[in-house]
C-alpha cells in the first residue's frame, strides 16, 4: 500500500506545456505514473506525449472525471492562481515543485486547502516516489537511477532536502534494503504538509516498518515530529540524520527555511529533543543502514531485503 500514490491514482498535470512540465509529464509517465491530462491556458486540444492539454482544470474533469491529484509545473508567481482552480475543480491532493513563491501566496495556499480538505505538498517539494507504483514530480532524477537505488521495500523516507532525496535511497538499496515511499516536504519558509502531517500517513501504511529521515537545522519540522512520537502517535522505529551541525544562530542554511533564530531550530536543539523522544540519531547517512540491521535483528520490524 503506497501513502498517496496507487496505480491508480489519476494525476492532471498543470503546466505540462512548459519546458520542465512536458519533461516530467514524461518522466512521471515512464515510471509508471497514471497522467491521464494536462492543464495549459490557451493551449487546449494539443498532447503532450500523447497526454490531452486542456485550459482549465474544470475542461479536463468534464472529459476525465474528479482527478486524485495535480502536479503544477507553473512560476512561482502564477502558482496562487492554478492551486486555487485545482482545489475549485475538487482535487484533493497537490504536489507543488515550484520555488520562489511569494509567501503571502503560500499562506492563502495552505489556508484554502485546508478549507477545501486537501493535502498541499510544497512549495519546493519535487515530489513523491513510490518505488514500483509511480512518482509525482521528479524525485529520483531519472528512470535509469530511480530503477537502480528506489526499490521496493519496507523503509519509508522523508526529507527536508531536495538535493539529498535520492541519497537516503541510494544508501538503504546499497546496503540491501526497499523503500515503500520516499518524500520531499518542501524547502519554502512554509509548506503545506510538515513531518507531523507525514508521518500519520506513513503510521498507517502496512508497507512501511520504520522511517529514515534526513533533516534539517531551522524550522520546526523535527521538533514536531519528536512531539509526535512522545504523544504515542507514531509508534514505529524512526532512524534520523539532522545536516548543518556546524552552523551558528542567525545563519541561513541551504534552503530559506533553514535559518536558526535565537536558538531555536537549532541541530543541537533538535537532536536532543529526537533522542529525549526515543528516536535514533545518526551522525552520517551512512550509518543508517548499521541501524536498519540492528533493528532487524532484534526482530522490531519486518525489512525485506532486496536483491
Amino acid at each position: 500500500m503506497a501513502i498517496v500514490l496507487t496505480k491508480s491514482t489519476k494525476v492532471v498535470v498543470q503546466g505540462i506545456t512548459g519546458r520542465e512540465g512536458s519533461m516530467r509529464a514524461k518522466l512521471m509517465r515512464s515510471m509508471g505514473t497514471n497522467v491521464v491530462a494536462g492543464v495549459t491556458p490557451g493551449r487546449g486540444g494539443e498532447e503532450v506525449d500523447g497526454i490531452p492539454v486542456y485550459n482549465t482544470v474544470r475542461d479536463a474533469v468534464k472529459h476525465h472525471g474528479l482527478f486524485d491529484c495535480s502536479v503544477t509545473f507553473i512560476p512561482g508567481t502564477g502558482l496562487r492562481d492554478a492551486v486555487f482552480e485545482a482545489l475549485d475543480a475538487d482535487v484533493k491532493w497537490l504536489v507543488m515543485p515550484v520555488e520562489r513563491v511569494p509567501l503571502y501566496d503560500i499562506l492563502e495556499m495552505v489556508a484554502y486547502g485546508k478549507q477545501k480538505g486537501a493535502m498541499i505538498l510544497g512549495p519546493g517539494s519535487i515530489g513523491v516516489n513510490t518505488p514500483g507504483i509511480g512518482l509525482l514530480g521528479w524525485l529520483g532524477g531519472s528512470v535509469e537511477f530511480a530503477t537502480r537505488h528506489f526499490l521496493p521495500g519496507h523503509v519509508g523516507v522523508i526529507s527536508r532536502s531536495g538535493g539529498q532525496s535520492g541519497t537516503l535511497p541510494y544508501v538503504i538499496s546499497r546496503a540491501g534494503f526497499g523503500i515503500s515511499t520516499v518524500l520531499h516536504v518542501g524547502t519554502e519558509p512554509v509548506t503545506g504538509m510538515s513531518f507531523s502531517d507525514v508521518l500519520p500517513l506513513f503510521q498507517e501504511d502496512e508497507d512501511t516498518d520504520v522511517m529514515a529521515i534526513f533533516g534539517e537545522m531551522g524550522g520546526h519540522h523535527e521538533e514536531e515530529a519528536a512531539m509526535l512520537v512522545k504523544s504515542g502517535r507514531f509508534t514505529k522505529p524512526i532512524i534520523i540524520y539532522v545536516s548543518g551541525a556546524w552552523a551558528p544562530a542567525g545563519m541561513k542554511f541551504s534552503h530559506a527555511s533553514a535559518i536558526v533564530e535565537r536558538g531555536s531550530g537549532s541541530t543541537q536543539g533538535k537532536i536532543e529533543r529526537l533522542r529525549d523522544a526515543g528516536i535514533i540519531v545518526v551522525d552520517n547517512p551512512n550509518e543508517i543502514p548499521q541501524r536498519l540491521r540492528e533493528l532487524q535483528e532484534q526482530g522490531k520490524l519486518r525489512v525485506k531485503k532486496v536483491s
